[in-house]
């Protein structure tokens, strides 16, 4: 077996609700503009064309309730999202079996430095500075298929400060969880411990230093995020 040429980095865990045994992450798949209010908001069409999707790293993930506001940028928005987590993987998933891929979910958020996103657009350029910074997507506990079953109605939303910034509900998507896994998984091969985060509904905005984020998401509970 060769030896590594330096230490390697441990592999990014999450906690899982009700288990001593933790999620690792594998790759990060990001859906964009998949909540047709949030696609006008964003100068878009919300016909539903196909889908398109960035990535985040895996260290983007962050569990510890603390979002630290990335330099060189002046504007960075929340993005209230649900992840989904993937147990298992493969190519070319049929949509109608694609929900026995899932492990769990948990409610989640697609930090944005939008000034930087915006640049890369008017440039035609890649949006990873925009969005694949460190610590760019706290998330909650994963909470198992097997206790929450699978969420596809009820509230998301997110509040700054006890103000309500977004609501949406999950039924409200454009490409639900099936189809956006059944998608990936005719370009890329997907494995256990991949994570979707399946888009945002309208009203992303702005964050400052001190400002306390509360999303919640039906049948998950909330998770709470101090701008630092």
């Amino acid at each position: 077996m060769p030896s590594f040429a330096f230490e390697p980095p441990p592999v990014v865990a999450l906690p899982i609700t009700g288990s001593e045994a933790v999620f690792p992450v594998r790759r990060v798949y990001c859906i964009g503009r998949n909540y047709a209010a949030h696609t006008i908001e964003m100068g878009g069409d919300p016909s539903r064309e196909a889908p398109f999707f960035f990535q985040k790293n895996p260290d983007s993930l962050d569990a510890s309730g603390e979002f630290p506001y990335p330099p060189h940028s002046t504007d960075v928005h929340h993005e209230a999202e649900l992840a989904v987590m993937l147990g298992s993987g493969g190519v070319n998933i049929p949509v109608d079996a694609a929900l026995d891929y899932v492990y769990g979910y948990a409610p989640a958020l697609d930090m944005t430095r939008r000034d930087l996103q915006a640049e890369q657009k008017r440039l035609r350029r890649p949006w990873e500075i925009g969005k694949a910074f460190e610590r760019s997507a706290p998330v909650g506990p994963v909470h198992p298929v097997s206790v929450v079953g699978h969420p596809s109605a009820g509230r998301i939303a997110l509040t700054v400060n006890g103000e309500l910034r977004q609501e949406g509900d999950l039924s409200h998507m454009i490409w639900k969880v099936p189809e956006m896994i059944s998608y990936l998984s005719d370009y890329f091969e997907l494995a256990a411990g991949d994570v979707v985060l399946s888009g945002t509904p309208s009203g992303v905005a702005a964050v400052s230093r001190g400002d306390v984020m509360e999303v919640e998401v039906a049948g998950l509970g909330a998770l709470r995020v101090r701008v630092v």
